[in-house]
């Protein structure tokens, strides 16, 4: 078989590939200033439009986004007449949860048993240095052949929609051929994939109040209304006995028809506890692909260390709903709004108050783009055939883009395959999956190209 010397260049720049993603991971690019310094995004972003700047991309623009973070975005001009195929990553990250947790600092990029740990590792800065390896092969080889525009996000984890709306203001920014969002991952390490569905997503904050301040238990308890129970009451109506997501109005009985997800293997990747069951019915496809699902991110209530004796006045939650494919974000809010009002006990006041959401999404799996990807991957992952999936994560800027440009072919890859732990303690990325994607996403934008020509 003759070499590749796209794999081969590829290779060559792992070293440089693993420097560059360690300086990444290094900005503690957290998108809600409450949390971390604004300024680490801003400077991630610095660095990012610099690496755009340094592959010869051309009207490289820090872009202040309506959400008050920054977007980078640049133009690699190709071939006269060639399609354009917009590459898209984000910046922003997780916030890293309990640290003392993580086995090595969460924005150290480390390597450990073959695996690279650090937050933002897969979601998604490596995802950006996917698309400089992808580009840097084919500058070796005979050219980029497609014009490429790159726009790397900077609020994707807050859900703050700056990026949409910027794109919304700015029409001809982003318009494209082909969009390769490097945002998503393979069923599992070295199984090919292509995500052809997003659920969509919609954050409450719901704050219940009761009294006009705490009081003592012993005096008031049991008469007094406890805001703090009546909040649970509220979240535990938010499931069935066998943990479905039940929310008044909504359906939650769709099925998924493509790659099958075994429960035993779901149970693996998930790390369930031996013993405990898993919620919900159907097939797991069914439930984490094409159904709504209902988590309850957060609580403000008195920890357990130092809690006094009181009947609590007020509490609060951030309650997050994944829409599925087919409905409607907009329409959906306003089902669980009116189902937490009406399931708020005791006359107590409650209050509503959305923090973010996105549509749904649903991609063409029948376009020439997703026939190259196809061609692509089986060149980077020799006998094996590229899988189509689900993903019950949200990138709402994929239905913005499919608004504004129709005619354009969403494919979503990437490095967030189930070991990679994403969003959570210890998150790390396979070099070998981003050195293969880095290969697929190469041959891809050479197929493509070559689909295009008349």
């Amino acid at each position: 078989m003759p070499a590749d010397p796209i794999a081969e260049t590829v290779v060559s720049l792992m070293p440089r590939a693993r420097t560059e993603l360690s300086e990444l991971v290094a900005f503690r690019s957290v998108a809600d200033p409450a949390q971390f310094p604004k300024s680490e995004c801003e400077a991630a972003a610095v660095w990012v439009a610099d690496a755009l700047r340094a592959e010869g991309f051309q009207d490289v623009a820090v872009l202040d986004t309506p959400d008050g973070t920054q977007s980078v975005y640049g133009l690699l001009p190709g071939p006269a007449g060639a399609p354009t195929v917009l590459l898209y990553a984000h910046y922003d990250v997780q916030p890293p949860l309990d640290e003392s947790a993580w086995q090595t600092p969460p924005f150290e990029l480390t390597e450990r048993d073959g695996r690279w740990y650090g937050r933002g590792s897969a979601d998604c800065k490596g995802g950006f240095v996917m698309h400089l390896l992808a580009l840097r092969a084919l500058k070796a080889a005979d050219g980029v052949p497609v014009n490429v525009k790159v726009i790397v996000e900077g609020s994707e984890e807050q859900g703050g929609g700056g990026l949409e709306r910027y794109a919304e203001q700015h029409p001809e920014l982003l318009t494209a051929d082909a969009v390769v969002i490097g945002d998503a991952g393979n069923f599992r390490a070295g199984v090919p994939t292509a995500t052809a569905t997003l659920r969509g997503m919609t954050m409450l904050r719901v704050q219940i109040d009761t009294l006009e301040g705490n009081l003592h238990s012993g005096q008031f308890g049991g008469a007094a209304p406890d805001a703090l129970a009546a909040l649970i009451r509220v979240l535990d109506s938010l499931r069935a006995e066998d943990g479905s997501t039940t929310v008044d109005g909504l359906p939650g009985t769709d099925g998924w028809t493509g790659l099958d997800y075994p429960e035993a293997d779901f149970r693996a990747d998930a790390k369930v506890l031996d013993g405990v069951g898993l919620i919900g019915d159907g097939s797991v496809a069914d439930r984490i692909w094409a159904r709504p699902a209902v988590t309850v991110l957060g609580i403000d209530c008195p920890p357990v260390v130092g809690a006094t004796p009181s009947v609590q006045a007020s509490a609060r939650a951030l309650v997050s709903l994944r829409v599925a494919p087919g409905q409607d974000s907009v329409e959906v809010t306003k089902l669980l709004t009116a189902h937490i009002e009406k399931h708020t006990p005791w006359g107590a006041r409650v209050t509503v108050e959305q923090s973010g959401q996105g549509q749904p999404f649903r991609a063409d799996t029948t376009s020439p783009a997703y026939a190259a990807m196809a061609e692509a991957m089986e060149v980077a992952y020799p006998g094996q055939r590229m899988q189509i999936a689900g993903q019950g994560g949200s990138i709402p800027l994929c239905n913005t883009l499919a608004e504004l440009y129709p005619s354009a072919e969403v494919l979503l890859i990437g490095l967030s395959e189930p070991d990679a732990q994403i969003h959570a303690v210890n998150e790390s990325v396979s070099p070998d999956e981003l050195q293969r994607l880095s290969i697929a996403e190469a041959h891809f934008l050479v197929k493509y190209a070559q689909s295009k020509k008349v």
